[in-house]
């Protein structure tokens, strides 16, 4: 057998060893989900140092290759990290566990009683990049929604996934459950995720998380439904009926906690009317917080620490303590901006008027609308998910962070007494 034939005959039987595993699933209950979570979390405890061994490997061969010291932060599994990946397990035991729940049941005028069921997606592929702990993360979300999850991390990290898979194997089998339902594609070939990516017999969704390249990559390949978010540019327009004193915290929050991330603000946008008077201010204040601000020819002339932008800073994801600015005529041509240069992740209005408030969210189109708010809180656990597998910037069939519910879809199920149509 050719290593090509052998590499396709590993993920076809994963594939089916996860659909097997997955109509299991459908039978546990919390408890017995529940007691699973905890028994990963036991182990993790227990063979830190064994993990610790395995993802070293992974630190050593990244710095022979010159990855980033971000990177080799992100891949490094330091007691810290698995702290946090147990308490994280102990976090999601403590959710309500959606499957099984029946919604919106009403009584029909011949007698039938309708409702709609909560239940699994079935089998998720999931594809990341780096972060090693996204491995328990997305195993921990998948299992209390009664998912199967079939996990490929970067090539980077393949000795610390290989060994958790093994960790989270063993935990399933200790408490009589499929151990199939929870697998780690165990090569680093970027074929073995072209083939994943085919079997949509047994697979039901992918969630691709990483880099714009990985989703694009992932959804020009893939036969399977794809849940995408390309990247985050999100706005914050600042409307001539804005409390300013509030306005400045909120900007330099959203830019400066932490510039790398999805949620953070890449544009700001300010009504014409305060211009002249705010973005001094603002700016001056940005700049203080090591912020560099590109800008319109208005911005730039208002102020000189203003650099003038240039066509591809419009719409663009930074990730670093850089964001555009532009002074605008008024929210009509905010929003306009936004659906040109927006991502449909998290766009936010600063406003006292309740009018304008209200038709900024009921007319701009992104996962998050929010008022007088920072876009940091577009997070599961921010907006009472708990945890999150995720921020789908698409709408089919979850738009916005993805907690436990958004692993599950809903079945229509009906009661009757006999009942035949007509």
């Amino acid at each position: 057998m050719t290593e090509a034939a052998n590499l396709e005959k590993i993920v076809i039987a994963m594939a089916q060893d996860a659909c097997d595993a997955a109509a299991g699933l459908l039978t546990l209950s919390r408890a017995e989900k529940d007691r699973a979570l905890l028994r990963v979390a036991e182990l993790l405890d227990r063979r830190r140092v064994t993990i610790q061994a395995e993802n070293k490997k992974d630190l050593e061969a990244g710095r022979a290759k010159g990855l980033s010291l971000a990177m080799l932060d992100r891949l490094e599994l330091s007691d810290k990290v698995i702290d946090s990946m147990i308490s994280g397990l102990h976090e999601v035991c403590g959710l309500a566990d959606p499957v099984g729940a029946v919604e919106n049941l009403s009584l029909r005028p011949n007698g039938l009683q309708v409702g709609r069921m909560r239940v699994p997606l079935g089998v998720i592929a999931m594809i990341y990049e780096s972060r090693p702990n996204v491995t328990i993360d997305a195993a921990a979300l998948c299992l209390k929604t009664g998912n199967a999850v079939i996990l490929r991390g970067g090539s980077e990290a393949i000795h610390s996934n290989i060994a958790l898979a093994g960790l989270l194997q063993d935990a399933l089998a200790d408490v009589g459950i499929h151990e199939k339902a929870v697998q780690v594609v165990p090569v680093t070939d970027r074929k073995a995720v072209h083939i994943l990516l085919q079997q949509d017999e047994y697979i039901d969704l992918v969630i691709p998380r990483g880099g714009e390249g990985l989703i694009r990559s992932v959804s020009e390949s893939s036969r399977i439904p794809v849940l995408k978010h390309y990247k985050g540019v999100c706005h914050i327009y600042v409307d001539n009926d804005a409390d300013l004193a509030k306005a400045t915290p909120i900007i330099l929050n959203a830019k400066t906690q932490r510039p790398g991330v999805c949620n953070a603000l890449e544009g700001v946008l300010v009504h014409q009317a305060v211009a002249e008077k705010y973005v001094p201010e603002l700016v001056k204040a940005l700049t203080e917080a090591g912020v560099e601000v590109r800008g319109c020819e208005k911005s730039v002339a208002l102020n000189p620490l203003v650099k003038a932008a240039t066509n591809e800073d419009w719409g663009r994801e930074f990730l670093d303590l850089v964001l555009v600015l532009k002074v605008v005529d008024g929210m009509g041509e905010a929003m306009a901006y936004i659906r040109r240069y927006g991502s449909q992740h998290t766009e936010v209005i600063l406003t006292e008027n309740y009018t304008k408030a209200r038709k900024f969210v009921a007319q701009v189109d992104a996962s998050a609308v929010m008022v007088n708010a920072s876009t940091r809180f577009n997070d599961g656990g921010q907006l009472g998910l708990g945890t999150e597998i995720g921020i789908s910037t698409t709408k089919l069939h979850a738009y916005g962070p993805m907690g436990l519910e958004e692993l599950t879809t809903r079945k229509f199920v009906v009661f009757g007494e006999g009942q035949v149509r007509d």
